[in-house]
């Protein structure tokens, strides 16, 4: 299988030295305190569960996905189905973690595979047969036809003896958009494919170092995008969402660990234009293409009085 990233698809040098500069300063605040680390796990863990079942059409909001989530709750009006996802996402993450915690149980296998995905679907479908589909499906909104039954297997095993043997090969987050986006072509299994890809992507991520990367059920259809582009050969987008993801985990907990008086102070892009001659819309653009250190909190784009200072630093048009 013949997996490769274009020249152009490669991560921006800006965007890839911010990743690099928040990974070091994690690093350097580690050891976390065990109070601290467990409610930035329950807190990661709740929206991750809420914004991947989100992306596949689960209606539960963030605080209904935390009753469920943490306390068991039934939420009137809604399915029993979508309060299973919940809870089958919630045993999937506890595996996830477990792995992280006990690398030398990580080894990227078939079964590895197999049992992420039967664990994410395992009350709330009623396909009760883990393996590999043994049928035709479609994608709806895509032109790209998933993987024929009696190829699945062969594909899955290239993409995992890829997966062992050029991790070295590419950029932590090139990596695993690659990888999520070759299992979601393959698109092995009938049911919960999706939410497997972003598990499995995310254990490439954690054992490099990144707290849990969320891609956000609002950017649902700039994540289909940027797959479908993906299919045609262009990984740039996803690569960038991925990478925009994991920024804004890395942020996430730093703006928790970080000393008070080490802090700086997120703003909102439009209090962030009295601090440049730059317009609220082209400072989105630049946080969009990763160019200014921001990230997204909820809808919206936040950055530091101290990132704009230095880009305008860099690159001038200062006030």
């Amino acid at each position: 299988m013949n997996i490769s990233l274009k020249k152009q698809d490669q991560l921006k040098p800006r965007l890839r030295d911010l990743l690099q500069d928040k990974l070091d300063q994690l690093n350097d605040l580690r050891p976390i305190s065990p109070i601290m680390l467990q409610k930035l796990k329950e807190k990661f863990q709740v929206e991750m569960t809420y914004n991947s079942n989100g992306i596949e059409g689960n209606t539960l909001s963030l605080n209904e996905t935390y009753w469920v989530f943490q306390e068991g709750i039934t939420v009137k009006g809604k399915s029993l189905k979508e309060h299973l996802e919940v809870k089958d996402h919630k045993k999937a993450l506890e595996k996830l973690y477990d792995l992280i915690e006990n690398p030398s149980e990580l080894d990227f296998t078939e079964k590895l595979v197999k049992d992420m995905h039967q664990t994410v679907v395992n009350m709330s479908e009623e396909e009760d047969d883990y393996e590999y589909r043994k049928t035709d499906v479609f994608i709806a909104g895509s032109d790209h036809k998933p993987s024929a039954p009696d190829q699945i297997k062969k594909e899955m095993q290239q993409l995992l003896r890829w997966s062992r043997d050029h991790a070295d090969d590419y950029h932590f987050i090139e990596f695993a958009a690659l990888f999520h986006h070759r299992f979601a072509q393959i698109h092995p299994f009938l049911d919960g494919n999706g939410r497997t890809a972003r598990l499995l992507m995310n254990l490439l991520l954690m054992r490099e170092g990144y707290p849990l990367v969320i891609i956000l059920k609002n950017d649902r259809q700039k994540y289909y995008r940027a797959l479908r582009l993906a299919d045609s050969g262009r990984q740039k987008a996803l690569t960038q969402l991925i990478a925009q993801s994991a920024l804004r985990s890395l942020n996430m907990y730093l703006d928790t660990i970080t000393p008070a008086k080490q802090k700086d102070e997120f703003i909102s892009l439009s209090e962030a234009t009295k601090f440049c001659s730059y317009s609220q819309e082209y400072l989105s653009k630049l946080a969009k293409e990763g160019r200014l250190d921001a990230h997204k909190k909820s809808r919206n784009w936040v950055t530091t009085k101290k990132a704009v200072e230095e880009y305008v630093t860099r690159f001038g048009k200062s006030k």
